[in-house]
């Protein structure tokens, strides 16, 4: 089965460099009309990598040990959700996942209206850049990370999971992540076509569906991982600035700043280049994220590890790079249309999108600082959490300051409903004072949260006062605003205000924390087939008045040595009970933690809005322009 699905991946990848050389003869030939036998050969490279990936999940769920990359994440107590999941647990596996992905894209493509809006000549040139990349990500795997690998002799059981990946986000988080990273070829490789065939402005609106979608995969992957990552660690986090998890934010600032800029490009005719150079930049950059996770150059809890894969993924992002720069600067824009006043709509726009790409540039700089700074230290210097917060977390809040203004002006220049700006900048003051009367005094918690609410109240007054925002993506848009907000409020009490207490505690014994009586009423110890579970519970009171029973525990798997923490919460609108159980000693002590984290649930809630919501802004009939 090895050698079978390996042939068919190279097969795979010869077909893909054949299209691409014919697309580029067609071309040179002055026949772009060729380019459907593209489009035909492409559906069946599509379906080599299917069959492959077919015969991989086929081992997975036979559990056939044969397969190095099964061998190293199945065994046979391991349940079938997360055999499945052992796809995309590895390196090789996971970068399968995106060939895979990537593939599927371009084959659906090719049946959208969008790509049957673009010129012959566009499609060719959107050919060339899809088998370039196609093709290197098939190199990969045929030569550095060969997911179909023979393990010799084939064990009875393999090594297992690793536990920290046993947890529901294993199964949504990193194939959401990756199909954000994948599905950005189609609108990059449209906009790098339309750069070189003078189709400046239709590829937004013929790729619109995937940019959104984009988008969309990325954002519920991040927002899931920042839960997975709050639940499964036992340190009560959600995000630490870790350069896996910057791997991910950093083409997600720049697709967010491009979903703004295209606003401007498709409504005025403007921002034609910056707009190609943001869109093809973006994948650049989901690809610059797998070279930090597969590279070694940082340290990550989350990385692989370097994996023979550094210098090709390097070369390939530098080739990358040079090809997005250089189409932006070739682009045959026609007469673009001047942007209107600073203090306008489309000037505000376009200063979220610069505070975006801003946010990008520094958490990228902040994440290679450990390499830069071998530049004139012999010892790597690496920036913490302080670091990023200080810089970083300011320009959040200004953004919400901006989504609170902009809908009030006009797009040229001009104020265009002052009532709604009064209200807004009412809901800002009024509510940093409220904040403040409550004690809550840290500035930039304060300016985040009365941003939070003044963006809320603004998405909720621009649907009644706007005219309008009467139409679904209108909607649509100001729900998504609305999440950030309740996300934002949420960031702004969770992380300043979180209070901690860890105790040495005897059963029946209390403590209190941040106001609640906790009780250890009982430890007692549990086995099954896969794990021993050392299980602390505790009584959680608040005025004498019981809140919630929470059960927290250490786990030790079969096979591993190491103990693994299983959290458990409260959880509330306001404060969430957050307790982990840290140990228990001979002589019967047990230590607990036990965190109060205020209003951290809104970040979950606002979050699923954050990623319903653009769902509602996809084009659904043909012909439609954007908005």
């Amino acid at each position: 089965m090895q050698m079978t699905a390996y042939i068919t991946m190279l097969f795979a990848l010869i077909g893909t460099l054949f299209l691409g050389g014919w697309t580029g003869a067609a071309l040179l030939a002055g026949k772009p009309e060729r380019v459907g036998f593209s489009e035909r050969g492409h559906q069946a490279v599509a379906l080599l990598v299917l069959f492959a990936s077919g015969i991989m999940l086929w081992a997975l769920v036979t559990r056939n040990y044969g397969f190095y990359s099964v061998m190293s994440h199945v065994d046979n107590g391991l349940e079938l959700a997360y055999v499945i999941t052992a796809f995309w647990a590895g390196s090789e596996g996971s970068l399968l996942f995106w060939e895979l992905s990537m593939a599927l894209c371009g084959a659906i493509f090719v049946f959208t209206p969008g790509y049957k809006a673009l010129s012959e000549r566009t499609r060719a040139y959107f050919w060339i850049f899809f088998f370039v990349i196609n093709g290197f990500f098939l190199l990969m795997l045929t030569c550095w990370v060969n997911p179909f690998m023979q393990a010799m002799p084939a064990p009875m059981n393999g090594k297992g999971m690793n536990p920290l990946l046993r947890n529901p986000g294993m199964i949504f988080h990193p194939p959401l992540l990756l199909l954000g990273y994948a599905m950005y070829v189609i609108p990059a490789c449209a906009a790098l076509a339309g750069a070189l065939s003078g189709e400046t402005r239709t590829w937004i609106s013929a790729t619109r569906n995937w940019s959104i979608l984009s988008w969309t995969f990325l954002s519920a992957g991040i927002i899931l991982g920042a839960w997975w990552s709050y639940m499964e660690l036992g340190w009560g986090g959600y995000w630490a600035w870790d350069p896996v998890e910057n791997a991910s934010l950093i083409p997600w600032c720049t697709g967010t700043a491009f979903l703004h800029t295209a606003i401007v490009g498709s409504r005025r005719n403007a921002l034609a280049k910056s707009n190609i150079l943001i869109m093809a930049l973006t994948y650049v950059l989901c690809v610059f994220g797998t070279y930090l996770v597969r590279s070694g150059v940082v340290e990550s809890l989350h990385a692989f590890g370097e994996g023979g894969v550094a210098m090709p993924l390097l070369s390939f992002i530098l080739f990358l790079t040079v090809i997005s720069f250089a189409a932006a600067a070739v682009a045959k824009t026609g007469e673009q249309r001047r942007l209107g006043d600073l203090i306008s709509r489309e000037g505000l726009l376009v200063i979220v999108a610069w505070t975006l790409l801003a946010l990008g540039f520094i958490i990228g700089l902040g994440t290679l600082w450990p390499v830069v700074s071998t530049l004139w230290s012999a010892k790597p210097v690496g920036l913490d959490a302080n670091f990023y917060n200080r810089v970083c977390l300011p320009l959040f809040a200004l953004l919400t300051l901006l989504f609170s203004v902009c809908p009030w002006l006009g797009w040229k220049e001009g104020l265009r409903d002052k009532r709604g700006l009064i209200l807004s900048g009412a809901a800002f003051v009024a509510s940093g004072a409220l904040f403040l009367a409550l004690g809550y005094r840290l500035p930039l918690a304060l300016v985040g949260a009365a941003g939070a609410v003044s963006c809320m109240v603004t998405a909720l007054l621009a649907t009644g006062l706007l005219p309008e925002v009467r139409n679904r993506k209108s909607l649509a848009a100001y729900a998504v605003h609305l999440g950030l907000g309740l996300m934002t409020l949420g960031v702004a009490f969770s992380g300043p205000y979180q209070t901690s207490a860890e105790k040495e505690l005897f059963k029946g014994d209390s403590f209190e924390v941040s106001g609640y009586t906790v009780t250890l009423t009982d430890v007692h110890e549990k086995s099954t087939p896969t794990m021993a579970q050392l299980i602390a519970e505790m009584k959680v009171e608040k005025g004498g008045k019981l809140v919630g029973v929470v059960k927290p525990e250490r786990r030790m798997y079969r096979g591993y040595e190491q103990a693994f923490a299983e959290v458990e919460v409260i959880p509330g609108l306001g404060d969430e009970i957050f307790a982990v159980l840290l140990g228990v000693d001979q002589h019967g002590h047990t230590t607990v933690k036990v965190n109060v984290n205020p209003l951290v649930n809104w970040i979950w809630i606002g979050g699923v809005l954050f990623c319903l919501a653009p769902l509602l802004l996809l084009r659904y009939r043909k012909g439609k322009d954007q908005e």
